[in-house]
């Protein structure tokens, strides 16, 4: 069984549509404010509300009518007004606080007194004059133009001339007209008379007369004590169609292959004629891309076959008006050739020119000429851009536009490509276009440089103004073009520069203002703007009207709605002022408004779900300065109608019984009728049926029985549906042991996949079962597929059992779905179905947001936000996007929000590794999802900052004990900390030793490998950026590095196993024996020493040089000799075996001569040898010099 989506309200007048947007008013319905006094409530109203259908428009109710849009108040409009308290001056007591308004304009300086002024007119509201006849007959109105000729009026001469104006107005208006700008006479002339109660002329012809006599400019005049109306400039024209002129034509010779052109000039006409090629013998020429026709009527041959010869061509033109058509005398063609028989299988030949002796060529332009050209086109208009080219083989035309593209949805080709047209052209089709003509021997190309022009088209219409006695206003007449047209303002069909003045009027450029309009005020005012290319003439009459508060709907109405039902209470009224409307139930308690009640600008009341208690009696009340008015309207509220019991799907053997239940629950005062549907249609209740109010029964079942059967439960206020399918099964008469024994296998495929039952969130779908190959289905699984997100992809929706073969699907809203189901039996999975069609829900708001959001910085100065998208099914609705929201945690700045189509988004110029409040939240065009979960997300990570308090400590020989404490900053979430340390002894170093801790360690020992070796260690932290700075630290010395001496040691017995340090030493050992070689050969031949006067006193530096040239020996001699030690005071004692040169003489006394000897005394004292024998320079020896090289 399928219960229906379609569930109406027949006479339901609760069912009218409401607006699409609530929008939230200073005051749904509101007294005008007094003269002098200015409205602001408009100022935030948004519009007004279309009107119900009941009452053509609300035109019959309040002025819902606006002159203009509201305009937006500046800041410091706003800023003055919020000062002086003018905010909502609506409602009860608006009229009080009007002195405050007034008294507070006069302090603003004068600038920002007219800007507000201009502002607050322009937002006031006109009274719009009901369509009831009543009232339109009561009420006085200048008059209007209702109906009138075109501009260009061409007429045809063989009918009376027509020439329309009629208008309306209170008291009815009468016509006059002028011609050519001048006063129309019409009494004088006999054939010209006028309508009776129109200003329609007629020029009737029947006794004479030329029609172009009365060619000319003609306008009408509508005229009552209110005003004056003024029609457009009608410019009359007769229509022509002059005959072809007479002409011999001789024939045209052309060489096989060339172009041709037969122009047809065409006699002038009005309006032009149509054109078109036949023979003399009335065919009509065939054409191709290769001839065909121009817009100037001209036939074209890109090259001329000697085929063309067999026919002639003869140019016709027909005229609209006279419904004739002239035929100019036919062109002959004589084609010369060089291949003289015409053989028609050569015009199949894949290249015909050549078989025929035809030389190929470039294309060459035949219209228009040259490479460049020029074309202007009005705003609104068609343009046509031709090209037509001249080649062999034919050339094909191919069309651009430099700098874009073509307008595909008003572009098309026409005239075998050669022609492109752009309907109603607008600004942006200007440019320019070229079209570009090739074959296989070339191409060529020709621009058109397209120019669009605009006729003055309306921006701002002037309207109808009606006011109130003191009401302020304005008229607005705003129109563009190109170029710019000017615009003039007229009273009565007099210019304005030229009428009485009015005190209360001001003209501003296109805007005539109002201020505390009077009965006196009364006018049709005319705005004529023009430019070179055209104009438009706009009627406005401004209408002073003093009149109280009356209704317009029948008293007393009786409305019956559906329980749970959205209704709506019209109440049309009328008054001048705009009166107030207010609603009351039952004559009691405060005005209806809020909550489950809204009241429409035009006084509907809207009652937005119905319950019990909403029935009762509701009375409208309108309010103005004049008086009051009411009128109330009684609701009654009835229970739904529903079938609680429907009919079932049901399998039937031929010739049962069966029975469709369809049991239904109604309001009791209202008329309950059921009915019967076969397969969408009425079902004729035959001998074998019979029809009882709960159920239908076919007695004998037959398979033109076989259907889906509807129950239509209805009264006159609503309905409801059910559906249910008979399946009409033939007889079985195979024996039971014959299927036991055939082979098992898949089930064969469902067919004929139907949906019904549509409704928003559900649809019925129903199949004919496949053949089970002898094992019984024992499942049907349903798939769908939709076209948006992932199209052509199939889903599994639901499983069913296999002894169904309907079932009502659940659906997500705006999801394009198409079906298929796949049957399963125990042998295995049948092929998918062949797809249902398509069914569309409609949309909703979403009712979900997307999963997973997160929030990570790719780099140490942003975060990006990412989510899993959602699907087609839960996107409820078209054009998906998500609103991002995201602030910094645990402050109080504002939300930022940026809306995102895809699934990420990167937020940039973030702080290092902040944490963030981050919400994603779905939104499509029906509205937005729910409030989404909170999410925190951290900005991007940096490298850490060195550990803090890094400590070496060592408590014994064997072990190192390392602390350190966390980062300062660090900048991200730590991943650990790396330790690299290095043993050292002097210049010798370890291995480096690299350990990674976890983040929550920070203590560390290191097993010392010998109680003399420091170590040197090296900590960082690390973020999932890296590793970050490093603080250095050394393991405390060890006590026997107190003194330097064993450190040397330890070194020096490790360097001396050394190879490289044992060469060394043999090297400088054999360049110290060298040395002592040298010196001993030098000692042995002699030389000059320095005697000094007193032996005590030792060689000075300062005195290098005797008078006589000798030179003393540098301090380099005087080392001690090997054997000697140095004492503790840094002197030198001599070892009592050694021996000098000093001891064999005293002093300086002892000198040599020249040629070396020896002529001093040789004199020894062992006293002074013992007591001086440190104190006394002592002369260099080799072994010296020796010893203090080593």
């Amino acid at each position: 069984m399928r219960r229906l989506a379609a569930r109406g309200a027949a006479g339901d007048a609760g069912e009218v549509a409401a607006p699409a947007a609530d929008s939230t008013h200073c005051a749904q319905g509101r007294s005008p404010s007094p003269p002098r006094l200015i409205d602001v409530c408009a100022i935030w109203d948004t519009g007004v509300l279309p009107p119900t259908a009941d009452w053509k428009g609300a035109s019959s109710g309040v002025a819902g009518a606006r002159l203009n849009e509201a305009e937006t108040l500046s800041s410091i409009q706003e800023a003055q007004l919020e000062r002086l308290e003018v905010a909502t001056p609506c409602g009860p007591g608006s009229r009080e606080r009007g002195p405050v308004l007034r008294m507070a304009r006069q302090q603003l300086p004068p600038w920002v007194h007219a800007a507000i002024l201009l502002c607050l007119l322009s937002l006031g509201r006109a009274i719009e004059i009901p369509m009831d006849p009543s009232i339109q007959n009561e009420l006085s109105q200048p008059p209007t133009i209702t109906k009138q000729s075109v501009k260009d009026h061409i007429v045809d001469p063989r009918d009376n001339i027509l020439i329309e104006c009629e208008a309306k107005g209170n008291p009815a208006p009468s016509f006059h007209w002028t011609r050519n700008s001048r006063f129309f006479n019409i009494a004088k002339d006999p054939r010209v008379s006028m309508k009776r109660r129109s200003g329609t002329l007629v020029i009737d012809f029947r006794s004479g007369g030329r029609p172009e006599e009365y060619e000319g400019e003609y306008q009408c005049f509508a005229r009552n004590k209110f005003g004056t109306a003024l029609s457009n400039r009608i410019r009359l024209q007769v229509s022509k169609s002059p005959l072809w002129p007479k002409e011999n034509l001789d024939p045209v010779v052309v060489q096989e292959g060339a172009p041709l052109t037969l122009q047809c000039n065409p006699p002038p006409g009005l309006p032009s004629p149509v054109i078109f090629w036949m023979s003399s013998t009335m065919d009509p020429i065939t054409q191709d891309k290769r001839v065909s026709q121009g817009h100037n009527g001209d036939l074209y041959f890109s090259n001329v076959m000697l085929q063309d010869m067999q026919t002639d061509y003869s140019c016709n033109a027909r005229f609209h008006f006279t419904h004739t058509i002239q035929q100019k005398n036919a062109f002959t063609l004589k084609v010369l050739t060089n291949h003289p028989h015409n053989d028609s299988s050569l015009r199949n030949h894949p290249d015909m020119y050549s078989a025929r002796g035809v030389a190929e060529r470039t294309p060459s332009f035949m219209y228009p000429q040259g490479t460049a050209s020029s074309q202007m086109v009005l705003r609104g208009m068609d343009l046509l851009l031709e090209c037509i080219a001249s080649g062999v083989p034919t050339p094909d035309i191919a069309w651009y536009k430099k700098g874009g593209d073509l307008p595909s949805d008003k572009a098309k080709f026409e005239n075998f490509n050669k022609a492109l047209r752009i309907t109603n052209v607008s600004e942006e089709d200007s440019g320019e276009y070229f079209c570009l003509a090739s074959n296989k021997m070339g191409s060529i190309r020709h621009t058109i440089s397209v120019r669009v022009k605009a006729a003055p088209y309306w921006l701002d219409e002037p309207k109808n103004l009606i006011l109130a006695p003191g009401e302020d206003g304005r008229l607005v007449c705003r129109a563009s073009g190109n170029p710019k047209p000017t615009i003039q303002w007229m009273v009565n069909g007099e210019p304005l520069q030229s009428a009485p003045p009015n005190p209360n009027r001001e003209v501003a450029g296109d805007t005539i203002i109002f201020r505390d309009t009077q009965i006196s005020s009364r006018a049709v005012y005319q705005c004529n703007t023009s430019n070179e290319h055209g104009y438009l003439l706009a009627n406005a009459f401004v209408s002073v009207l003093d009149v109280p508060p009356r209704m317009l709907s029948p008293r007393n109405q009786l409305i019956r709605v559906i329980l749970y039902n959205r209704t709506r209470l019209d109440c049309p009224f009328f008054g001048s002022p705009i009166p107030t409307l207010r609603w009351f139930k039952n004559g009691q308690g405060s005005n209806l408004d809020g909550g489950n009640y809204h009241v429409y600008e035009n006084g509907s009341l809207e009652i937005k779900m119905i319950r019990k208690e909403d029935q009762g009696i509701y009375t409208c009340v309108a309010t103005n300065i004049l008086g009051k008015a009411e009128n109330q309207v009684r609701l009654e509220v009835k229970d739904p109608t529903r079938i609680f019991r429907m009919p079932e799907d049901q399998v039937a053997k031929r010739g049962t019984t069966v029975q469709l239940e369809c049991r239904v629950k109604h309001d009791p005062s209202l008329k309950l009728t059921v009915s019967w549907l076969k397969d969408d249609e009425p079902l004729y209740i035959g001998n074998r049926m019979k029809k009882e109010d709960d159920s239908l029964t076919i007695f004998g079942v037959a398979e033109r029985d076989q259907g889906s059967y509807t129950c239509v439960a209805s009264t006159e206020l609503d309905q409801d549906l059910a559906k249910a399918y008979l399946t009409v099964l033939a007889d079985q008469a195979t024996p039971t042991n014959r299927l036991a024994a055939l082979p098992k296998g898949r089930p064969d495929r469902p067919r004929d996949l139907e949906l019904t039952d549509l409704a928003e969130r559900s649809v019925r779908l129903t199949w004919i079962p496949g053949d089970d190959n002898n094992s019984p289905i024992t499942d049907y699984v349903v798939q769908f597929e939709e076209d948006q997100f992932q199209p052509g992809v199939w889903h599994d929706h639901s499983k069913f059992p296999g002894s169904v073969n309907s079932a009502v699907l659940q659906l997500s809203p705006y999801v394009n779905y198409q079906f298929r189901v796949i049957a399963i039996n125990e042998v295995g999975s049948s092929h998918p179905s062949l797809p249902s069609e398509r069914y569309r829900t409609s949309g909703a708001p979403p009712e979900s947001n997307p999963a997973d959001v997160k929030g990570e910085g790719t780099r140490k100065n942003n975060m990006e936000i990412t989510w899993t998208p959602m699907n087609a099914t839960s996107a409820f609705g078209p054009n998906l996007r998500y609103i991002v929201k995201w602030r910094r945690r645990e402050t109080r700045e504002s939300w930022n929000n940026v809306t995102v189509w895809g699934s990420r988004y990167v937020v940039g110029q973030t702080p290092v590794y902040v944490p963030y409040e981050i919400r994603v939240q779905a939104e499509n065009d029906f509205g937005k999802g729910p409030e989404p979960d909170t999410v925190i997300g951290y900005s991007g990570e940096d490298l850490p900052s060195a550990p803090r308090r890094f400590r070496v400590r060592q408590p014994n020989l064997e072990t190192i004990n390392l602390e350190w404490d966390h980062p300062e900053h660090p900048n991200g979430i730590l991943t650990g900390y790396t330790l690299r340390y290095v043993a050292f002894n002097g210049t010798k170093v370890g291995k480096q030793i690299v350990e990674n801790f976890s983040p929550n360690q920070t203590k560390f020992t290191v097993q010392r490998a010998d109680p003399v070796s420091r170590y040197r260690f090296t900590l960082s932290a690390r973020t999932q950026v890296g590793s970050g700075e490093a603080v250095t630290e050394e393991s405390p010395a060890p006590p026997n590095e107190a003194t330097p001496t064993a450190a040397y040691t330890n070194n020096q017995a490790d360097i001396a196993t050394q190879g490289w340090f044992i060469g060394l030493m043999c090297a400088i050992a054999l360049l110290v024996l060298i040395l002592l070689i040298v010196c001993f050969i030098k000692r042995s031949r002699g030389g000059k020493y320095p005697v000094r006067e007193k032996k005590d006193v030792p060689l000075g530096p300062e005195d290098p040089k005797e008078e006589d040239g000798s030179f003393d020996y540098s301090d380099e001699d005087n080392k001690p000799l090997q054997g000697s030690q140095t004492s503790l005071d840094g002197t030198i004692k001599q070892q009592e075996s050694d021996d000098s040169l000093v001891d064999y003489g005293e002093g300086g006394e002892g000198q040599f001569n020249e040629d070396g000897s020896f002529i001093g005394q040789y004199t020894v004292k062992k006293d002074k040898e013992e007591t001086e024998g440190n104190e006394s320079s002592e002369a260099t020896s080799p072994v010296n010099a020796i010893y203090s090289l080593a």
